[in-house]
């Protein structure tokens, strides 16, 4: 897929569906779901980024990835919960590498909703959304090597562990060990055939 393609369809941002979740573009009026996550150190703890300080912080996040998604360069989903209507997270893109139909994925989650299922029913909607139509070939996804519970979601949903980058990426003033699991067409078609 090309980068323009890749404006196109994100400065127009689809909304997904699954049994129990709704996929869409973060709005103001997700700031006060996404403060009550983003602020607490068990959360932030495995991610690149800090613990919001406050809910001024959230709105003026959110206020900017607005702007980023009218221009095509911001790829990341709301998760809402369709039973209580609160936005309980965030899964998207968190890259392109259009050249070799390649993405990345992420993820995060209010951990009021850890342990029942919402990460991998939401990492598999954005996989079936990237390869059914985005035609990606490839997608990975990356954890700092101590999460293990993140790894264990990537797995559930096809993700295959390919190894530990030492020393990767610099985190919070530290050299982090990365792990990285993917999903190429291929693996993601192979239970399709199966079935």
């Amino acid at each position: 897929m090309r980068k323009e393609d890749l404006v196109r369809v994100f400065s127009n941002m689809p909304t997904l569906h699954s049994a129990r979740l709704t996929l869409r573009r973060l709005m103001p009026k997700d700031a006060e779901d996404m403060y009550a996550y983003a602020r607490l150190p068990e959360v932030t703890r495995y991610l690149t980024w800090r613990e919001h300080p406050s809910l001024g912080y959230t709105r003026q996040y959110i206020d900017y990835m607005t702007s980023r998604y009218r221009v095509g360069e911001f790829y990341d989903f709301a998760v809402v919960n369709l039973d209580d209507g609160h936005m309980i997270g965030t899964c998207g893109f968190t890259r392109f590498d259009p050249p070799n139909d390649a993405a990345e994925i992420g993820y995060v989650l209010n951990p009021a909703y850890w342990h029942r299922g919402y990460a991998c029913e939401a990492v598999s909607t954005i996989l079936r959304y990237a390869f059914e139509t985005l035609h990606m070939y490839r997608v990975e996804a990356r954890y700092m090597k101590e999460n293990y519970a993140s790894r264990a979601v990537m797995e559930r949903c096809g993700l295959k562990f390919e190894g530990i980058h030492r020393g990767m990426m610099l985190i919070k003033g530290k050299y982090e060990d990365i792990g990285v699991c993917a999903c190429t067409r291929k693996d993601y078609e192979e239970p399709l055939i199966r079935s």
